[in-house]
């Protein structure tokens, strides 16, 4: 794999840098807390696997809505500002959930929260190809995912235990009133994001939404990253609940797993993004993925198994799908022209929210569980699944990453910097 050579990075996009990664944190703890919590929130209020998955899912499906409904004027408005009302919509509907009491009350909540929590990712990507060059993305992205490992190491953990001490809707508040300090390090620290504006060449935004979904190039970067959320979707809702019942893991042992997890991925990402900067992008994703699905595979075949193995073989499996993750946002985000990111990435998020959601009815529909302590069956069959999806993204990521070459996309001047 060739060398390539890297840009620095300047002290305001190391500021955006630990931004965008606060931000990415709490979003991803609202969505990622769903899931340990699974096993006490279908306990808690009687839900069936089938109703847990819509519970999941209406988040994916109200963010897929609109991200598709926002698409069109993603592109003409400051960034910032996006960013900014989108985030307090979405802390208002982190609050939602920590005040409900019923299975509808939870939709409801989530719903709201998916309107405005599921926009935020987009935006985010698009502040960071409007300030990064291509080949200092790898390194961003590994920061700003960062969020994920570390709501793992710090957040999940510890919403797990005052879930379990004053139950599950203090998990949500938790997150809501850290969330309501960030906002304020958004609206005073971020600068303007403009150079876009006006781009559009007198578009409506009907027309600019057409024109991004008419553009070969722009559906395969669609395909491939609705696609590479399926799998997460499908055996992430019901990951705490295949560890309880199944793997015998405690409910107090369930925060350390996350905890060890979360660890190895804060050190997991930002190798990787060094390795998407330095390597080549594709053959970076292509490994992470074959070794995902190695890992899978022996996963969701395990039985009763001893703690210490379950937690060293979730790293394993945690490496494979995380690795994935930077290599090929930046790939998909070199896709799309200056005037059109807004709108791609909205799509984009869209539809991999929605796509998503659509994995997480699924998996709720093949998962059986006969009652609220008995093991779950057909958690390999999702494995399976997930194998084949990946293969696929493979050779649609394999096809991204040749747009991307005959584009000439190499590094390109930063903005706001």
């Amino acid at each position: 794999m060739d060398n390539i050579e890297k840009s620095p990075l300047s002290g305001y996009q190391k500021l955006v840098i630990f931004i965008l990664a606060f931000t990415q944190f709490t979003v991803v703890l609202d969505f990622m807390i769903m899931s340990p919590m699974g096993d006490m929130l279908m306990k808690a209020i009687d839900l069936k696997p089938a109703q847990f998955g819509v519970a999941v899912s209406a988040y994916a499906f109200s963010a897929g809505i609109s991200g598709l409904l926002t698409a069109g004027f993603a592109d003409r408005f400051d960034r910032k500002k996006l960013l900014l009302f989108f985030y307090i919509g979405f802390i208002i509907g982190t609050f939602l959930c920590g005040f409900s009491t019923s299975y509808t009350m939870l939709v409801a909540a989530r719903i709201v929260t998916g309107l405005f929590g599921g926009v935020i990712g987009s935006i985010s990507m698009a502040i960071i190809t409007d300030v990064f060059s291509l080949d200092q993305r790898g390194r961003v992205m590994g920061f700003v995912q960062m969020g994920f490992g570390a709501s793992q190491v710090l957040g999940i953990p510890i919403g797990l235990y005052i879930g379990n001490a004053w139950g599950w809707q203090s998990a949500f508040l938790m997150i809501a009133i850290l969330a309501v300090f960030i906002a304020v390090m958004i609206a005073m620290k971020l600068k303007p994001i403009t150079e876009h504006i006006g781009l559009q060449k007198k578009q409506s935004a009907i027309q600019h939404l057409w024109g991004t979904f008419n553009r070969k190039e722009y559906r395969i970067g669609f395909l491939a990253t609705a696609l590479l959320s399926v799998g997460g979707f499908m055996m992430m809702p019901f990951g705490s609940v295949f560890a309880i019942n199944n793997l015998h893991i405690t409910h107090e042992e369930l925060p350390q797993m996350f905890m060890i997890s979360g660890i190895a991925s804060l050190v997991i990402m930002p190798a990787v993004g060094w390795l998407s900067d330095r390597f080549d992008k594709f053959k970076i994703f292509a490994i992470a993925t074959t070794w995902m699905m190695i890992m899978v595979l022996i996963y969701t075949a395990l039985g009763p198994t001893p703690f210490l193995l379950v937690v060293t073989l979730n790293i394993l499996m945690m490496m494979g799908i995380l690795s994935r993750v930077t290599p090929s946002s930046a790939l998909v985000s070199a896709v799309p022209d200056k005037e059109d990111r807004g709108a791609f990435m909205s799509v984009s998020a869209s539809l991999q929210q929605m796509s998503g959601g659509i994995g997480a009815i699924i998996a709720g529909l093949i998962i059986v569980q006969k009652t609220s302590d008995s093991p779950i069956e057909h958690y390999t069959t999702l494995g399976y699944i997930v194998v084949v999806i990946s293969i696929i993204t493979i050779a649609l990521m394999y096809s991204v990453s040749k747009i991307v070459k005959k584009k000439g996309k190499t590094v390109t001047s930063p903005t706001n910097s």
